[in-house]
């Protein structure tokens, strides 16, 4: 691991100059980390949607790197820690522990959250940090159509 890699990430809300590097993340981090989940938008449908949508009408908050590079992005929503993903290889490095606790700052009287059933390394990730999954279907409800869980976490 490089001095850089190793020197502290800053969490900051994301701006409009944010938006491509926040959804890169996500389409990197979604790739890596759920190869069998069928995407149902392009990349430039994901990235027009953290352009309109994810950075200007929610709270996103993104992880910067020394030297610029965002290497994560959470999004908060109405209660719901509704995106938390990291680049593959800052994955293991306390980051996405910094953004929990963040959201649980800012939303002290609780979370929830979704993840697929298939993402068997984010359900430990929240159950360590006090969520509780609660609900189970089908995924007929979400765009991907594959069965996920819903996570709480209360005070």
């Amino acid at each position: 691991m490089s001095e850089e890699e190793d020197a502290p990430v800053v969490l900051r809300r994301a701006t409009a100059k944010d938006a491509r590097a926040a959804a890169d993340v996500w389409l990197r981090s979604f790739d890596a980390a759920l190869p069998s989940v069928i995407r149902p938008r392009t990349d430039e449908e994901v990235r027009d949607y953290f352009r309109h949508v994810v950075v200007p009408l929610r709270e996103a908050w993104v992880a910067q790197a020394p030297g610029g590079e965002v290497v994560g992005v959470m999004v908060l929503e109405e209660g719901e820690l509704s995106q938390l993903y990291l680049v593959p290889e800052r994955r293991g490095h306390g980051i996405g522990d910094r953004f929990v606790a963040l959201a649980k700052r800012r939303v002290p009287e609780g979370l929830s959250l979704w993840t697929f059933q298939v993402n068997a390394p984010a359900h430990r990730f929240y159950e360590r940090h006090g969520f509780t999954a609660v609900e189970w279907t089908d995924g007929a409800r979400n765009e991907e159509r594959e069965p996920d869980v819903r996570y709480v976490w209360r005070p």
